[in-house]
């Protein structure tokens, strides 16, 4: 790691030299990696994702040292920094969730960032943009980043953002009935496997937007070696092996407009560990879903569990897994048509789907097509239970149902208001991958998920339906030069 003589065993914390050493590497494999890549223009406005666990505060002080005025060779974007509250989403009172944002505030406001807090109720208000593929900007030149740096430093900077000052920002009020409708949605999923995927999904959603909103181009998380290790063998074992250069690349770009990148995932958890140690990095323990559960709660919780054990054992698992994720790329890269119907409804990446007839995913369809059939004789004679809250009556003058008349009324043939036409688990499937269909499946109903997500599979639906109505029109890519 270093050219210092000394003996790194039971001295790091005595030895001057090593101490500064393991720094002096510590930063410099940050800025190596961001360099490296050259994703990261100058100027740029970046959005930190903090959980507040110890990899992304990390994330946090190499960027709060690579800004700092002593700062060897000064990062050169505008960071940001953004903060989920799971609270709601493990049962946390409102004192709780306010004694766990202030501690996070203290740290937030040392940096001199501007932040952001967003309780995860929020994702609930979310347009229907956030699951739709915004145009992604043009690639451009590798002579394009030298260009940019150049005239960064020819301007010294003078003519780009600067971090605003940090606003006194508390957990933001929440209204009960978000916070209660929270709780059904992820009451509703059966297995803690689905459930954390799911929160993976909407805290992703949350992310996107708010940098969107707020103006920032990057998205920056802090997934360690470690952590994508064990995201690598879980997401294998929950049939996202199509996705898994996205999942645990260095960046990540299928929301178009907004790129996610991981900075640390050259770095274990034991170098985090250290680093922040070594160094007084504050973070804080915040407990989440799978928090005193054990190893066999969840698919996650196994794998983890497997892979820190075989790392005790054997050090260089962890390194080993870390360098096959390296060296995978996604097998299509095609994009997206205007209305997105080629990618999943919630991840936002290539569904994985369209297979041939002769293949391990059509006979696991067939199964459940089976199953499901059965089920639905089983259940046809049962009457709707107490309590179950019927779909409101339309409101407005529908576009699928000539004039509006007919839409949503009992006897008609059914518009994109009625009951028929209500994104079913069966119906939603379709637009989603493999995996997060399986999600969907250990979910009692689908009525539960976020509006913006039942939204966009509605027009999703519609501009399906109306392309097979018109096929017989449509001019085919082979075709436009005849």
């Amino acid at each position: 790691m270093c050219q210092v003589e000394e003996d790194y065993r039971g001295q790091m914390e005595r030895a001057a030299a090593p101490r500064l050493c393991f720094k002096d590497f510590f930063i410099h494999k940050f800025k190596a990696v961001l360099g490296k890549n050259r994703i990261i223009f100058p100027g740029e406005k970046v959005l930190l994702a903090v959980s507040g666990g110890p990899s992304s505060c990390s994330m946090l002080r190499q960027v709060q040292e690579g800004l700092s005025q002593k700062a060897n060779k000064k990062l050169r974007f505008v960071p940001g920094v953004a903060f989920i509250d799971e609270g709601a989403a493990i049962g946390q009172s409102v004192e709780e969730r306010q004694r766990t944002v202030a501690e996070l505030q203290a740290v937030f406001q040392a940096t001199g960032f501007p932040f952001y807090i967003l309780p995860l109720e929020q994702v609930l208000d979310l347009p229907a943009s956030v699951v739709a593929t915004n145009p992604s900007p043009s690639e451009q030149p590798a002579s394009a980043y030298k260009a940019a740096v150049h005239h960064f430093v020819e301007t010294d900077g003078s003519n780009f953002p600067r971090p605003q000052e940090p606003k006194k920002t508390l957990l933001p009020r929440v209204q009960e009935s978000h916070t209660l409708m929270l709780q059904q949605l992820l009451g509703s999923v059966k297995t803690l496997t689905a459930r954390e995927e799911l929160l993976n999904t909407l805290r992703q959603h949350l992310l996107v937007h708010t940098a969107r909103t707020e103006g920032y181009s990057k998205l920056m998380l802090g997934d360690s070696c470690t952590r994508l290790a064990v995201k690598l063998l879980t997401s294998i074992s929950l049939g996202r092996g199509a996705q898994l250069a996205q999942d645990t690349g260095f960046s990540d770009s299928r929301y178009g407009d907004i790129i996610l990148v991981r900075p640390m995932r050259d770095y274990s958890a034991k170098e985090v560990a250290y680093y922040n140690h070594l160094f007084t990095v504050p973070y804080v323990v915040i407990p989440s879903v799978d928090t005193k559960t054990v190893d066999k709660a969840s698919i996650q919780r196994l794998t983890e569990s497997f892979v820190t054990k075989l790392q005790t054992d054997f050090p260089s698992t962890v390194s080993t897994i870390y360098r096959t994720s390296e060296k995978l790329q996604t097998a299509c890269r095609k994009r997206s048509g205007a209305d997105g119907c080629d990618r999943c409804l919630l991840c936002l990446c290539s569904l994985d789907t369209a297979v041939e007839e002769a293949s391990a995913f059509q006979a696991t369809l067939i199964s459940d097509q089976l199953s499901g059939s059965k089920c639905l004789r089983g259940s046809a004679a049962e009457t709707p239970r107490p309590g179950r809250p019927e779909s409101p009556p339309p409101t407005a003058q529908c576009c699928s149902s000539a004039e509006g008349r007919g839409c949503g009324r009992a006897g008609s043939d059914g518009g994109c208001c009625s009951s028929a036409k209500l994104p079913e688990t069966t119906r939603l499937k379709s637009l989603l991958c493999y995996s997060c269909a399986l999600t969907v499946r250990d979910m009692s109903t689908v009525n539960h998920l976020p509006q913006y997500i039942l939204s966009e599979a509605q027009r999703r639906q519609r501009r399906s339906q109306m392309r097979e109505e018109i096929s017989d029109f449509l001019l085919e890519d082979g075709d436009e030069g005849n």
